[in-house]
């Protein structure tokens, strides 16, 4: 999580659940440091410590210790600090966590653009559950087709071009293949008839 989430008593909770969780922490986070140990500076990170709080509201919030961990993004040329209850993995490997998460909310930014769940069609936990998981293999569906076929359209455009292709009888190799395509809605009706 970024730091505009973090909420001690939350990340609390989530400890006494045995969940682990990678959050990136405030500039002004008032901590003591209890134990510090050796690292490669060559691999990005910078210090790797065990924490206490010692701000009057956060030590009530989160009253054990925490794992602070300085990193260098070479990629990026940023310096980022992660706090995590997790002692038991690299320090690499708490970097590549939060830098994977990236990842996943392009991957969900690109779901809410793209493949339209702009309503659920029911609300109950299964309803919502459902509807995800399609949008989801719908997305899986796009990347494959696009990688089977070596196709150079964004996957937006191949989205496209499938959703005003739906009831067409074109393979989607030609479909995509095809160098005279501007846009679908130019192409002559080759439609299923429906009724």
């Amino acid at each position: 999580m970024d730091k505009a989430y973090i909420d001690f008593a939350r990340l609390w909770r989530l400890a006494g659940e045995r969940t682990n969780f990678v959050v990136t922490a405030k500039d002004n986070m008032k901590y003591r440091v209890i134990k510090r140990k050796t690292t490669k500076k060559e691999t990005g990170v910078i210090c790797d410590q065990t924490i206490v709080l010692t701000g009057s509201a956060t030590s009530k919030k989160y009253p054990g210790c925490l794992r602070r961990i300085r990193y260098f993004d070479a990629e990026t040329g940023n310096t980022l600090i992660f706090l995590t209850n997790n002692f038991k993995l690299s320090a690499l490997t708490i970097a590549a966590l939060y830098r994977n998460r990236w990842g996943i909310e392009i991957f969900f930014k690109w779901i809410k653009q793209h493949l339209k769940i702009q309503t659920f069609w029911g609300h109950s936990e299964n309803a919502v559950r459902t509807q995800v998981w399609i949008a989801i293999s719908t997305y899986v569906l796009v990347v494959i087709t696009k990688k089977k076929l070596k196709l150079p359209q964004k996957l937006y455009e191949i989205l496209q071009l499938i959703s005003l292709s739906a009831f067409d009888r074109t393979s989607l190799k030609t479909l995509f293949l095809n160098e005279n395509i501007q846009d679908v809605k130019e192409q002559d009706c080759n439609q299923l008839i429906l009724l």
